[in-house]
């Protein structure tokens, strides 16, 4: 079920109201009794509950080719280091 914002327009009081869609308006301020009670145009908000959503779903426009790109990226070389010299080579500070 949506909220909706709705204001009077005799006194300003607002208020959120969790209605379904086939509710008719409400028209009657709670707070001062006027016919003046009407919606505010306000922008969607949703939330997405239940198992198999989580907080980060549909954040940061990560594309699954980026992730595969990052992913890439962020994996050990696999490629061999040069070896190092062998003790006595001249390099080891303890041989010489």
């Amino acid at each position: 079920m949506p909220i909706y914002a709705y204001r009077c327009d005799a006194c300003g009081h607002t208020k959120d109201v969790l209605q379904k869609l086939s509710d008719a308006p409400l028209t009657t301020c709670p707070a001062c009794g006027a016919e003046a009670f009407s919606k505010q145009l306000t922008a969607a908000g949703f939330q997405l509950k239940g198992s198999g959503w989580y907080a980060t779903d549909f954040k940061g426009g990560t594309t699954p080719a980026k992730a595969e790109e990052k992913a890439k990226a962020d994996a050990p070389a696999t490629a061999a280091a040069p070896a190092a010299p062998a003790c006595g080579a001249g390099a080891c500070p303890a041989c010489e």
